[in-house]
């Protein structure tokens, strides 16, 4: 059988109607050292039998993610996903549906869409939100755009307490605006220090933007960092885990104005880092400032209940750069499938997987701080993941782990934040006590 997609003929037809009479001559304006001369050394072809037999040796040698416990977090996390998920999801009529933009013609699909916002105000304590945006840190990204041209401001504060991607992705989008990115340092307790935020914040200032619970896990003080912030006329940006809305009060119970997160813990599984789901929720007086799009629900001259597109800001098409947003489209699919999590949980469902999630990691923060060379990097209330400070070699204690089927953490050198003998350590709900056992026992022999 013959791969070659290119015939000899083609290959003259091709330099024919260039006008080259090889392929060499075609190349010859290259220089030859950005040319590769070399042998390719290409073994000769082998039959389909053979090419499969190879193939399936070589899949043999990896090891499935379900064979590893998974103790990895800092905005991915091993979450349980009911069946009953990938069993609605994987439905073909909402599999390859795409979203809509002739939007009535597809009156399933803007359902959902409308129920998935119902469902992040209740869980986020807003007044509205967006059908979804593309992941948690363009969301933020969004937020703060947003607050910007609601403001009429050029400042932006954010804590380093926040994931250091969604500071690199802020940072990108003011690349070319005249806006400024200010960070504050976390303090000793690993959370926003009120006055370091004090010091920074002034009149200035479009919005601030905490992340709780933060990067290290810790929940911040959002009851008293938000009457701050609004003091100078500010608004106060809330990046949150929408599974601990399960158990802490919701950031617009403290008058968030602007709601943002990752929605991945909503029913999505890993998958190599993506695609993940975006979350936006907003106060009613600034549903036109809002990105992406909003369902609305109605009635039609027969007064049955139906679906439309009821707000649309993305307006590059007309007012280029001065458009509220850029976001086209919505993450219809994933969003459809946090819907379906959302609803087969239920309040108390998710309720219940915040509180595990919470006892879990606080059982295994006590265990491991127990252990000689290991110590809890901050003393202060957390949610599912805390951080390790250990007088090992970090990457030494995660390749022991991994060598014992263990992913132990993520080690926080990768970030540079001079946290280098530091790992942070997730427990979800799916973590048994011996599993955590196990990992304790594991970097307590190292």
């Amino acid at each position: 059988m013959q791969y070659t997609q290119i015939t000899d003929s083609q290959v003259k037809e091709m330099l024919d109607t260039i006008g080259a009479k090889s392929i060499e001559e075609l190349f010859a304006p290259i220089p030859d050292k950005l040319r590769f001369n070399g042998d390719l050394n290409i073994p000769k072809g082998v039959s389909e039998l053979e090419l499969l037999r190879d193939t399936e040796l070589l899949a043999g040698r990896n090891h499935s993610a379900s064979d590893l416990v998974s103790f990895l977090g800092g905005g991915a996390y091993d979450h349980f996903i009911p069946t009953v998920v990938d069993a609605l999801s994987g439905q073909s009529e909402l599999l390859t549906a795409y979203t809509p933009y002739q939007a009535e013609a597809s009156q399933g699909v803007l359902q959902l869409f409308y129920e998935f916002q119902t469902m992040i105000c209740e869980l986020t304590g807003m007044d509205v939100a967006n059908a979804s945006l593309y992941e948690g840190a363009s969301a933020a990204a969004e937020a703060m755009l947003m607050a910007l041209n609601i403001t009429r401001r050029k400042r932006v504060v954010i804590a380093e307490s926040a994931h250091p991607d969604t500071m690199a992705v802020l940072r990108t989008y003011l690349a070319q605006h005249e806006a400024e990115l200010v960070t504050i340092p976390v303090g000793a307790n690993g959370c926003i220090d009120g006055q370091s935020l004090a010091s920074v914040i002034n009149d200035e200032t479009a919005a601030v933007i905490i992340q709780s619970p933060n990067f290290f896990g810790c929940i911040e003080r959002i009851d008293r960092l938000i009457p701050m912030i609004h003091e100078h006329g500010a608004m106060a940006i809330v990046s949150t885990d929408p599974i601990a809305s399960g158990l802490l009060k919701p950031p617009g119970a403290f008058d968030a104005d602007i709601v943002v997160g990752e929605g991945q813990a909503l029913g999505i599984p890993l998958q190599y880092g993506g695609p993940y789901l975006g979350l936006l929720a907003t106060r009613e007086k600034y549903l036109r400032k809002m990105p992406g799009r909003v369902v609305g629900m109605t009635k039609d001259v027969d007064g049955r209940r139906g679906f439309c597109l009821a707000l649309q800001t993305r307006e590059q098409h007309i007012k280029r750069e001065r458009a509220t947003s850029n976001i086209c489209t919505n993450q219809g699919l994933l969003a459809m499938r946090a819907s379906i999590y959302m609803a087969a949980m239920g309040k108390q469902g998710i309720a219940t997987v915040a509180s595990q999630c919470f006892d879990k990691a606080h059982y295994a923060a006590s265990q491991i701080a127990e252990v000689d060379g290991y110590e809890l990097t901050f003393d202060t209330p957390f949610f599912k993941e805390f951080v390790v400070k250990t007088t090992r070699s970090v990457d030494k204690v995660l390749s022991v782990c991994r060598d014992s089927g263990i992913l132990g953490g993520v080690a926080l050198s990768r970030f540079s934040m001079g946290m280098d003998d530091c790992f942070l350590v997730a427990v979800t709900e799916k973590r048994t006590k011996q599993e955590i056992d196990a990992l304790v026992d594991v970097i307590g022999a190292i």
